[in-house]
């Protein structure tokens, strides 16, 4: 898409799947990215499609996915339903011939993740995937410093995140983040991906990863106990602690290197931090409102040929990899 009339061409979306990942994070995103349009939206529930419709004055909505996925008058699908139906609906989008977003993580395996990737491949139809991190201002300011040595050559990397049991999980209420046929990790699935995906995007592909997981509250099937050690193609160590059931509350990841270290979280709201020679360095850089927006105008700037997005099929197909690896899937 590089020629003058492509790139004056609005791309009109259409999005499966209108939970809440959409109403804020990601949908206002592609309303406004200059070029792209949400024409339609597909939910089961055709009264809570047509009040999404209303609310955010998208003309179309449906409660069938293959009128959307075939409606000719949407170039490019959006996919944000739960992981367990991303391959499916992967593999009608990329069937049909269109340009293709899928939320995170790609599917809920790598065998599945590998699929969809090569479905694209074939129809060599644009994939991209919404690790959105990859494109936030503050992990881009993080790979800056990596890239201008400022601690030297990086050694390690660590991240512990644990958090104690919610409401949700402690009354046994349903829920899909824990069910192990959509999420066999639980809420790794959900949340480690985002930081092992921008890890690599920092510090190159992981070589070798190995892990165990296990249940320690019995609260729900899905595991909620994870730890695993892993090693970047540069040599770069890595470990990692999630654990979903714990009393304390942490998010941190350090970044060690030869002359100093960086510190910052991936989820919570707090500064990023460099410490070296020339002393302590510390940013505070927001997110935006609409958290995804620099994600989506990096897709509009790849399909214009401007530039190469940094979250697609197979860097998404490389973290289901690294996923899989250690929950022993693999």
């Amino acid at each position: 898409m590089s020629n003058n009339t492509e790139n004056t061409k609005t791309i009109r979306w259409g999005i499966l799947g209108c939970g809440d990942v959409t109403e804020v994070k990601s949908g206002p995103a592609y309303q406004k990215t200059a070029g792209f349009k949400i024409d339609a939206v597909m939910r089961r529930d055709a009264d809570k499609a047509a009040d999404y419709a209303k609310r955010h004055h998208i003309s179309k909505y449906y409660s069938d996915a293959d009128e959307l996925i075939n409606d000719p008058e949407i170039d490019a699908i959006y996919i944000a339903t739960p992981p367990d139906t991303h391959h499916y609906y992967g593999l009608k989008v990329a069937s049909a011939g269109k340009i293709c977003c899928i939320e995170k993580p790609l599917a809920p395996s790598y065998k599945e993740s590998l699929e969809i990737y090569e479905a694209f491949k074939a129809a060599t139809i644009p994939l991209f995937t919404a690790y959105y991190r990859r494109t936030l201002p503050r992990f881009e300011q993080i790979k800056t410093w990596l890239d201008d040595n400022k601690i030297g050559e990086v050694r390690s990397i660590r991240w512990n995140l644990t958090k104690p049991a919610s409401e949700q999980d402690l009354s046994g209420e349903y829920n899909w983040r824990t069910d192990t046929k959509v999420a066999s990790g639980g809420y790794f699935d959900d949340l480690a991906s985002h930081g092992l995906d921008l890890f690599t995007h920092l510090l190159g592909n992981i070589q070798e990863v190995s892990g165990f997981s296990l249940n320690q509250q019995g609260l729900y099937p899905a595991k909620d106990a994870i730890t695993a050690c892993w090693l970047h193609g540069s040599g770069i160590t890595g470990n990692g602690n999630w654990n979903f059931g714990s009393n304390n509350r942490e998010d941190i990841v350090e970044i060690a290197g030869s002359k100093g270290k960086i510190t910052f979280s991936i989820f919570e709201n707090d500064p990023i931090v460099l410490y070296n020679e020339d002393g302590e360095t510390e940013l505070f850089i927001e997110h935006p409102e609409n958290v995804q927006l620099h994600h989506v105008e990096r897709i509009r700037e790849h399909l214009l040929g401007n530039s190469t997005h940094p979250s697609n099929g197979l860097t998404a197909l490389h973290t289901s990899w690294v996923m899989d690896k250690i929950l022993e899937n693999l």
